[in-house]
């Protein structure tokens, strides 16, 4: 397989270079945004057309929620201007592309898990752009895998774990918001999923199209700030007890709306590729790991 990546310094692409790297028979190319600016159209055709890959995963993105509502016009162009060019792309030389998109294209107040085929509704400049993105990357290339995911966490970069265990070891109490649910996601994990999908991509599995793939079991923020807490304090990465309080979202004000339910519904992946959930709990098993 040759492999293009972009955004290899992300969370997520940190994790796909890790696990690319130990692959004897992936050729990859992995940049990062001073490497390849996926809103130039001229050099991602250069670049695409020189390697030529099998697959092209775009883990670049605009993820500064709050930040879009002011900056919509650089948000765009990231996540919705960049990943057209990138599946423009891929399909003038005949490669699949995998682009990772968002719970955020959803209004966030249904009853029910959502599903690939449900009405999306973003309330935010942030999900607006990534839904624009979703809909480039499908025009532009047939050949695609759009994967939907949420509350993402991981060794690299900036997250919820990181900030919890910094936060807790400066402070006798947090208020974390306890009326929005979601899976948390762990960023290798998802790693693991894209890679498995390249493979079967590769083989001959042709199931292209929109997934969701999202940790389990479904949480709020403040439950998962309570088990971030109890496994760092048994792991000794917090030598005291901290007070995890409850409070509503209307509590902590945003300049972007966060949804009240983020939680995806993905047995459409598991029967196409055989990927089951995140189990974010064992990834919290090395909290270790997570200290910057």
């Amino acid at each position: 397989m040759k492999i293009l990546v972009t955004g290899k310094n992300g969370q997520i692409g940190s994790s796909l270079v890790a696990q690319l790297n130990t692959m004897p028979d992936v050729t990859l190319l992995a940049l990062d945004r001073d490497q390849l600016d996926i809103t130039d159209s001229i050099n991602v055709n250069k670049i695409v057309a020189e390697f030529n890959p099998n697959i092209i995963i775009n883990a670049a993105a605009y993820t500064g929620v709050d930040k879009a509502e002011q900056q919509p016009e650089l948000a765009y162009a990231v996540n919705r201007d960049g990943p057209y060019n990138l599946a423009i792309a891929a399909n003038q030389i005949n490669a699949a592309i995998i682009h990772i998109s968002t719970d955020y294209v959803f209004a966030g107040d249904s009853a029910e898990c959502y599903v690939e085929t449900d009405n999306t509704e973003p309330q935010t400049g942030y999900g607006r752009s990534k839904l624009a993105g979703e809909q480039a990357v499908i025009s532009a290339c047939s050949r695609h895998i759009i994967l939907r995911t949420a509350w993402v966490f991981g060794e690299h970069g900036n997250n919820f774990v990181k900030t919890m265990l910094r936060l807790a070891k400066t402070r006798d109490a947090l208020d974390v918001v306890a009326d929005q649910f979601g899976g948390p996601t762990y960023a290798g994990d998802i790693a693991t999923a894209i890679v498995t999908i390249s493979k079967q991509i590769v083989n001959g599995n042709q199931a292209y199209g929109l997934y969701h793939f999202s940790g389990f079991p479904y949480i709020s923020w403040h439950a998962f700030a309570l088990q971030i807490v109890d496994v760092a304090l048994e792991q000794g990465v917090l030598t005291h007890s901290i007070q995890v309080n409850p409070i509503t979202t209307q509590d902590y004000p945003t300049a972007a709306k966060r949804p009240a339910n983020s939680r995806l519904n993905c047995h459409k992946i598991e029967r196409a590729f055989g990927i089951q959930q995140s189990d974010w709990q064992a990834a919290l098993t090395r909290v270790k790991d997570y200290l910057s």
